[in-house]
């Protein structure tokens, strides 16, 4: 089968890139161009026929890549055409033609690069994360997973387990032999130097993930105390309906900023209060769980009724900011309770204090993005696999010092085999779905 699609963004382009790959590209060219099959790598222009009828589709250049030497490992061609719809149309209309031609499904092309070898899931994982970069720190992120530093890391310790575990088959295998001092000895410390790694790269902050996904910022608080006007200032736009009826918010609304070249995720959630509505019930229910996930919560309060217990006041902790709005229309002072929080005193409505506001979440972004190049785990995926992997080796180490063996050599595999899923060294079907459903048609 030959697969085909648009690579380039939808919409009007000066250029636009159309992907051929599969055992019929050969022909696809040929029937396109009526004409030979241009040199390898290099670009050539030619003009782009609709098939059967030769009437021209355009001028275009053509790069052609004989397979193995391409991004799918298979024959593959680039069409660089003029970027109309009508182009596009055409020229798509005219590869459905071909016989076995058909329209790539999302992410096809990566994964025909991933199962013919040419690429890593960890590859794959950070070609969909450059793709969806919105951020340099998302950007720099990608780049570095794409160079292999990571596959290389957990690549080194499965080898390491993989080579006491062929001691310890050998001592099933051979039970009447004795491993040497040696041996045991050098399964004791490797074992314990993976062990010792795996715990190292988990201990990370989630910065890893923090960075793909965005710092999560929850807005919590009692219905028409300006969350969703705190939002719209926050990201420059109306991004939520803002009234004076209370209740207006029943379900969460997200919105993706950039602070400060940090990725940001603010939601702003249903008021908070005793309702018998059962929607907007859900929506508080909505909201507490966002605030339980959150990396940061804005918990915001009316100036003119400072009343501060009950469930947000048990939301208060160093991860949250206690944000008293409307604070123009404050009688009195502050009680001593709400100035024992972290607080600020801000009017979305007059721009007041916004600016300070604005300048304690940098400091709790920057506290919450400190980098190494320790950093290894990106998503949810590589942190489970390796949970489970520090687990049976543990299990490992204690029935390896029972000696018994058959029992330490299946945990030792369990434990080599989670470390291989991560960067696909093992049979990963189950994941893939997921992986390549992030991706745009045409990559």
């Amino acid at each position: 089968m030959t697969i085909y699609a648009l690579s380039t963004g939808p919409g009007i382009s000066g250029i636009a890139i159309v992907r051929v790959s599969g055992e019929d590209t050969k022909k696809v060219i040929k029937l396109l161009t009526n004409t030979t099959l241009p040199e390898p790598r290099v670009a050539t222009l030619r003009k782009i026929n609709k098939i059967n009828t030769s009437e021209l589709i355009d001028e275009g250049i053509i790069l052609w890549f004989p397979g193995p030497e391409s991004y799918t490992g298979e024959d593959m061609v680039e069409f660089h055409i003029h970027g109309s719809k009508a182009v596009i149309d055409a020229l798509h209309d005219s590869i459905s033609k071909v016989e076995n031609c058909r329209l790539a499904e999302a992410g096809e092309f990566t994964k025909l690069a991933f199962q013919n070898g040419k690429i890593n899931l960890l590859k794959v994982e950070s070609i969909a994360d450059l793709i969806s970069a919105e951020t340099e720190i998302q950007r720099q992120q990608a780049i570095k997973i794409m160079n292999g530093k990571s596959a290389d890391k957990f690549n080194n310790l499965r080898e390491k387990l993989l080579k006491i575990l062929s001691h310890v088959e050998a001592k099933i295998d051979f039970p009447d032999e004795d491993l040497s001092e040696n041996i045991l000895k050098n399964i004791k410390e490797i074992s314990n130097e993976v062990i010792l790694n795996i715990k190292k790269i988990l201990d990370d902050q989630k910065v890893g993930e923090r960075i793909r996904e965005g710092f999560k910022i929850a807005i919590i608080g009692p219905t028409n105390a300006g969350k969703s006007s705190l939002l719209n200032h926050l990201s420059n736009r109306d991004a939520a309906i803002v009234s004076e009826i209370a209740g207006t918010t029943r379900d969460v609304i997200e919105t993706h900023l950039n602070i400060n070249g940090y990725p940001v995720v603010v939601s702003d959630t249903a008021g908070i209060r005793d309702s018998k509505n059962e929607i907007e019930k859900k929506g508080i229910k909505l909201a507490l769980k966002k605030a339980e996930n959150a990396d940061l919560k804005l918990i915001v309060i009316d100036g003119k009724s400072t009343d501060f217990k009950g469930v947000l006041k048990e939301l208060m902790d160093e991860n949250a900011i206690l944000v008293i709005n409307k604070s123009d229309l404050l009688k009195g002072d502050l009680s001593s309770e709400i100035k024992d929080f972290e607080h600020v005193l801000i009017s979305v409505k007059n721009n007041l204090n916004l600016e300070d506001l604005i300048l304690k979440i940098k400091n709790k972004l920057k506290n919450k993005f400190i980098t190494s190049e320790d950093i290894l785990i990106t998503r949810e995926r590589h942190r489970q696999h390796l949970e489970q992997s520090l687990n049976y080796l543990k299990n490992f180490e204690e029935k390896n010092e029972a000696e018994d063996f058959d029992k330490a050599a299946e945990d030792l595999r369990l434990a080599t085999r989670h470390l291989g899923m991560i960067v696909g060294k093992v049979d990963v079907e189950e994941i893939l779905g997921s992986i390549f459903n992030d991706f745009c048609i045409g990559k």
